[in-house]
């Protein structure tokens, strides 16, 4: 997975230049039959080769950071057998899957979505036949780690404002969720609907979205707080100031009821919850609170999301309310 993974995205990038897989061998000085084992998955990429290749097609450390996502022999023996038998699948092999999409999913805070798609592409695809063809006791725990990709898909199709493929990917993922029964997993692809209409500028299907991940039953506190505050920024939007005031009340009365956000959505700690509550402040023409706001949340931001392509709102956001203020 990771090193086909890897294949993907050298391939594309070369299709895309014009360069030759026996080109590039040659201008890198490596073995045309080695380089074309890695790009087709077969072998996994050296430190040396990532970075030769993220040189030569200016990628400017996404292959290097791809190469650096990898599993142990023993994941990936684990991982061939699950995708050989399928009706054999083990603990091992779903454990291996969850931990190449939470790097997959870190990856995208640091190198965008739009290098990450093609990768993501083939594995959630294999993902899909794997779960449809498996059996047994672990199948459960597959259908979550299916749901999860599929809507990672879509969240990068959706980043990149690629509505038309984003839309029926978020819907897929709204379907494998509930299949799995997994509530956090269910309000993140409603969430990220709303993201798209925020996109759009559609207050109304702001509302709409971020309302029906909000009323998810079982959905983590830390989401609904996010959800809440989101839904708010919409009807202040349509100039309904009542119903926004009360969803940031009730925003507010979630903070501090959750200590750890769930692992599917990760980023949503209290910093990063500022950054909603401040989109909300600035469209009720509250421009210093939701200056307060967004710049407490981008200040608290990990390092590694500090030039998030997703965090470009929220900067253009405070620049507007530090403008009007």
């Amino acid at each position: 997975m990771t090193s086909s993974a890897f294949g993907v995205s050298v391939r594309q990038a070369l299709h895309e230049r014009g360069i030759s897989i026996r080109a590039a061998a040659r201008t890198l000085s490596y073995d045309h039959a080695y380089l074309s084992r890695v790009l087709c998955g077969r072998q996994a990429p050296s430190p040396q080769l990532a970075a030769g290749l993220d040189s030569l097609l200016c990628a400017e450390g996404t292959l290097i950071a791809l190469a650096a996502v990898t599993t142990t022999a023993e994941e990936e023996g684990s991982i061939a057998f699950a995708v050989a038998s399928p009706s054999r699948l083990d603990g091992g092999a779903v454990d291996a899957l969850a931990g190449i999409l939470a790097a997959q999913r870190r990856l995208d805070d640091t190198l965008g979505a739009a290098s990450l798609i093609p990768a993501t592409r083939v594995q959630a695809a294999r993902v899909r036949t794997l779960l449809r063809d498996a059996r047994g006791p672990h199948r459960d725990a597959l259908a979550e780690v299916t749901a999860e990709w599929v809507q990672f898909e879509g969240w990068l199709h959706a980043s990149a404002r690629l509505r038309s493929t984003a839309v029926p990917l978020l819907t897929e993922a709204l379907e494998l969720a509930d299949e799995a029964d997994h509530p956090a997993l269910t309000a993140q692809a409603l969430n990220f609907r709303g993201y798209l209409a925020r996109q759009q500028r559609h207050p109304r299907a702001v509302v709409r979205w971020f309302l029906a991940a909000y009323h998810t039953p079982g959905a983590h506190p830390a989401q609904r707080m996010g959800d809440a505050a989101q839904a708010a920024q919409g009807y202040a939007m349509l100039g309904l100031v009542d119903d926004a005031h009360r969803l940031l009340d009730e925003a507010s009365n979630l903070r501090g009821a959750h200590d750890q956000p769930p692992g599917t959505a990760y980023w949503l700690t209290p910093a990063f919850q500022r950054l909603n509550l401040g989109l909300a402040h600035l469209s009720l023409g509250a421009h210093g609170v939701a200056a307060e706001h967004l710049q407490a949340g981008l200040d608290g931001l990990p390092p590694d999301q500090h030039g998030a392509e997703w965090s470009i709102e929220y900067r253009a956001a405070l620049a507007e309310a530090r403008a009007a203020a």
